[in-house]
Parts: C-alpha cells; sequence; structure tokens
C-alpha cells in the first residue's frame, strides 16, 4: 500500500485490510506493554499514523470512522487547514516563552474570542491552562477568592478531572479515584435531573431533583459556605445525562440569590459540540465562570477558565498561571479551531449530526430492548443499555457492542457511571456517508448480540 499523508488527501473511507490490531500495531502493543505505565488504558490496542475529516487509519492500514474525536478534541478534524497554518507558523516564530515571563499577543487574542463567545454580555476575562482538570480545579480557586468561602457542590455523576482536587469532584469511583485518596476537603455531592433513572418519572424529574439539591445544599452545608456549584451542562463521562429541562436554572437562581459562583463545566460539552457555541445556552443559562478545553484547539493541549471580569480579578496577581499555561502554539491552533467552526458553521453542522443519528438510533432502540433511552444533543449523543425488560444497567452488552463496531472499522467509545453507555461523539466536518456507514455497522452489531 502507498503511504498518504494525513490531513485533506485522506481518503475519507472505511478500510479493514487486517485483523484488528494488525500485526504492527502488536508489536508496537509489545513496546507499549514494556515502557508505558500500565495505568494508561486504551481504547483499542490500534496505533494511529495519519487521522483527518471522519477517518483515522492504522499503522496497518486499517481506516477507522472516527466517532470519538480523541473524546470530543478533534470536532474540526484532525489536521484543520487553518489549524495547521497557524500553528505551523508561530512554530517558526518561536515554541515558547512562558506567558508568565515574556507575554505575546496569541494568548490575548484567545482570551479576547472567548469573551466574545461565551454566554453574557457582561464584562468578562480569561486565564489559560493545560488541561480540563486545571481548569476545573482554577475555578474552584477563584471562586474561593472571590467569596471568602471554602464549600463547593457538585453533582452526582458528574466527572471534573484526575487531579486530586478534581478526583474529589467527580462522581466515578473506578477507574478515576480507586485507591488514589485521601481526597481534597469541602466537596458535597447534591442529586442530578437524570431524567430516564429519576424513580418518580421523568416528568417530576427537573422540579423534585432541584427541591433535593437546594435542600440538601441548605441544610448540610448552608449556602453561605458555599463558593461555587460546578456542573456539566451535559454530563459527559456519567453517561452523556441532559439533566431534565427546568434543572439547571433552578439551580443557577439559587446560586445568584446566595452569592455561590455558578461554574458550568464545558470541557466536553463547549465548541459547537451539543449544536450550540455552549451547551449552556440551550436553556439560557449565563455562568458566572466557565471551563473549557478539549474542543478548544483542534487537538493541542489548551484549557481556558472564563468569566465575569470582577470574579476573574479576585485572585491575587500570580496566584494564577502555570509554565505552559496558553502555549502560544497551542493558541494559534486555537485561533485555527475557532476560524474553522464560523467558516463552517459547525454549530449547525452538528444539529444536522444529530437529524441523522437520533431517528436512526431511536428505530434501532424500537427493534432492540437492549436500548433503554437514547439522548443527548447535536454531536454528543448516547444509548444506554439495560438488561431485558428492565432498567438494570448492562455494561457486559456495552463491551461486547463496542467490541464488534471496532472490529468493523467503527470508532466508539463507553462512558456512563455503570459502565453501560456507548457515546457517539463524531468530528463535526464528518461526511455524512460515513456517518451513516457508522450507523450501519453499529446496527449490525447489535444484531449480532
Amino acid at each position: 500500500m502507498t503511504a498518504t499523508a494525513g490531513g485533506p488527501s485522506l481518503p475519507q473511507e472505511r478500510r479493514v485490510v487486517t485483523a484488528i490490531p494488525g500485526p504492527k500495531s502488536r508489536e508496537l502493543q509489545a513496546r507499549r506493554t514494556s515502557a508505558v505505565a500500565g495505568g494508561v488504558g486504551s481504547v483499542m490496542p490500534v496505533f494511529a499514523a495519519r487521522a483527518e475529516g471522519g477517518v483515522l487509519e492504522d499503522v496497518d492500514g486499517n481506516s477507522f470512522i472516527d466517532f470519538g474525536s480523541g473524546i470530543a478534541v478533534t470536532t474540526v478534524g484532525n489536521s484543520a487547514e487553518a489549524v495547521v497554518r497557524r500553528a505551523s507558523a508561530q512554530l517558526a516564530d518561536f515554541t515558547h516563552t512562558c506567558f508568565m515571563v515574556t507575554p505575546y499577543e496569541g494568548y490575548v487574542e484567545v482570551c479576547e474570542e472567548l469573551a466574545r463567545l461565551t454566554p453574557g454580555d457582561h464584562a468578562k476575562k480569561s486565564a489559560l491552562f493545560n488541561s480540563g482538570a486545571e481548569a476545573v480545579e482554577n475555578a474552584v480557586k477563584i471562586a474561593r477568592s472571590y467569596t471568602k468561602r471554602q464549600a463547593v457542590v457538585v453533582f452526582d455523576h458528574g466527572y471534573h478531572g484526575r487531579t486530586n482536587l478534581t478526583m474529589a469532584l467527580t462522581s466515578k469511583n473506578m477507574p478515576y479515584k480507586h485507591s488514589f485518596g485521601p481526597f481534597a476537603p469541602e466537596i458535597y455531592r447534591a442529586p442530578v435531573a437524570y431524567p430516564f433513572r429519576w424513580l418518580t418519572g421523568p416528568e417530576n424529574c427537573a422540579k423534585e431533583a432541584a427541591d433535593q439539591a437546594i435542600d440538601m445544599i441548605t441544610k448540610q452545608i448552608g449556602a453561605e459556605n458555599v463558593a461555587a456549584v460546578v456542573i456539566e451542562p451535559l454530563l459527559g463521562e456519567g453517561g452523556f445525562i441532559e439533566p431534565a429541562k427546568g434543572f439547571l436554572p433552578a439551580i443557577a437562581r439559587f446560586a445568584k440569590d446566595n452569592g455561590i459562583v455558578f461554574v458550568a463545566d464545558e470541557i466536553q460539552s463547549g465548541f459547537c459540540r451539543t449544536g450550540q457555541w455552549f451547551a449552556c445556552e440551550d436553556e439560557g443559562i449565563v455562568p458566572d465562570l466557565i471551563t473549557t478545553a478539549k474542543g478548544i484547539a483542534g487537538g493541542l493541549p489548551l484549557a481556558a477558565v472564563t468569566g465575569r471580569a470582577e470574579i476573574m480579578d479576585a485572585a491575587h496577581s500570580g496566584g494564577l498561571g502555570g509554565t505552559y499555561g496558553g502555549n502560544p502554539v497551542a493558541c494559534a491552533a486555537a485561533l485555527g479551531a475557532i476560524e474553522t467552526m464560523r467558516e463552517l458553521d459547525l454549530p449547525a453542522r452538528a444539529r444536522r449530526i444529530a437529524d441523522i443519528m437520533k431517528p436512526r438510533l431511536a428505530a434501532m432502540q424500537e427493534k432492540y430492548d437492549v436500548i433503554g433511552d437514547v439522548r443527548g444533543r447535536g454531536a454528543m449523543i448516547a444509548i444506554e443499555l439495560v438488561k431485558s425488560g428492565s432498567k438494570e444497567p448492562n455494561p457486559e452488552a456495552t463491551a461486547a457492542l463496542a467490541k464488534a463496531c471496532h472490529s468493523e472499522g467503527l470508532l466508539v467509545l463507553t462512558t456512563g457511571t455503570y459502565g453501560n453507555v456507548l457515546r457517539f461523539l463524531p468530528p463535526l466536518v464528518i461526511g455524512e456517508d460515513l456517518l451513516n456507514e457508522g450507523l450501519d455497522i453499529l446496527e449490525d452489531a447489535l444484531a449480532g448480540l
């Protein structure tokens, strides 16, 4: 086979030419086992060689339809022209100075773009970091500095990162928290409005969950002691849970009424993924602080906290930062990614993906009772798998379904507190032919369970 480059020249087609994994991937896996810590996992034991658009090609020449986007990172595709152009130009100028030593324009430009793009017309400022966990941790620091309070409220099924503080914020034990404690104190967990699993039914979910959460905060913590509430407007690792309509506005109102900083964790759901620039826009939520990462920079490591200027300025000079935070090449890539999102109207692309995927998944749900729920917005969609005739989680079927998809050249990811959710995060630039072919593979795999 003649090797091809990545980027626009990469053929947008599924191609399975070896067993999965192929011989070259197996050789690399042996080297990995000897050199890489065992705690670092992988979804598929295939090694990437090239990627772009809706496909990822491995070292053996197999080409996979990509329903994962590197966990919602390559929203604009791999090697998007504007990302490569801007990042390459910056590489030629300089790779690093540290913004805290000698600043540069790219960092400022990204912060200006974030002020324009994030919800609300109030004065905003940003600080840039490397990862989503860093962004969340710094949002908590900023909220505590602003309010002079300590308690932080998070929600069931939430995921916020792998640092010590963000592990404390995260709900799911395995694999994120197990054996890694003790964790940071003054973290409290409240119910979230999970329609599929709310005991009195989805119609009661929003009000009852909000009432329970507010009662818990008031009685167990005291609203006057809470610095921040931190929530994903569309929960990611917890299983792509879309809180019942009305829940988020109720929590946001309670926070505002009690001087609590409302933090929207949009690390997975942000940057056009749900059909809007940010998921919290769906119910008109204007957060005090918003954390972003993943899709922000087309695959380069960058994250941000953006929020009300008076809150962002609460931290003392030198209290925020990091050696690599807002790296100039990553900032250039972010400007290229945002350029691409605007030019291609990627929020509309995400909505179109939902228009294709959700009816087909709903039809599969009618046919296969292993699918208990179809949910999500835009190109952040999931199916929750259950045991026949119940809502009992079915992680075994989920793992088998993912494995069957992988073997046929479709890259999919599992998720969920119970390990029973298959999530779909295709690049927003994926072709509709690949999208439909991926759904065909999924349906064939369901038939084979």
